[in-house]
């Protein structure tokens, strides 16, 4: 949590529709430059002067629903400090999309009625009771 001269610092700087849209879906307010956007749309930013050490690098999710696995992984590289540079200006993480890539984002299915579920094929050991009324 910030305090309330840097919360109002940030409110200066980002303005009020930023300020309530970040503490809606972070929490807390933070003002840094932008560093880039991936290719689904999520923002990147980064402010080495004010913030703690490894909270200077965060994403702003497109959608709002927010899922880590709409996160590219060079992206990802750079927000866990695998990387000093972002992909948008490493070479070796500047490739498009791979052959055996998916085109588009499939996201993560958890707690959803299309999440895997495993069945088993082998009979229980304990069976539940069936009452039987009989008939009068």
């Amino acid at each position: 949590m910030s305090t309330i001269t840097r919360t109002l610092r940030n409110l200066w700087r980002i303005g009020f529709k930023e300020f309530g849209h970040q503490m809606q879906y972070i929490g807390d307010t933070k003002a840094g430059r932008l560093v880039g956007t991936d290719r689904y749309g999520n923002k990147y930013y980064e402010n080495w002067e004010e913030e703690l050490p490894l909270r200077t690098r965060w994403i702003d999710y497109k959608e709002k629903e927010l899922d880590p696995s709409q996160t590219d992984p060079g992206w990802h590289a750079w927000l866990a400090y695998m990387v000093d540079a972002p992909p948008t200006q490493d070479k070796i993480l500047q490739t498009a999309v791979r052959k055996w890539e998916l085109p588009e984002l499939r996201p993560n299915m958890t707690l959803t009625r299309a999440a895997y579920k495993p069945y088993s094929t082998t009979r229980p050991k304990i069976e539940a009771w069936q009452p039987v009324a009989a008939e009068r």
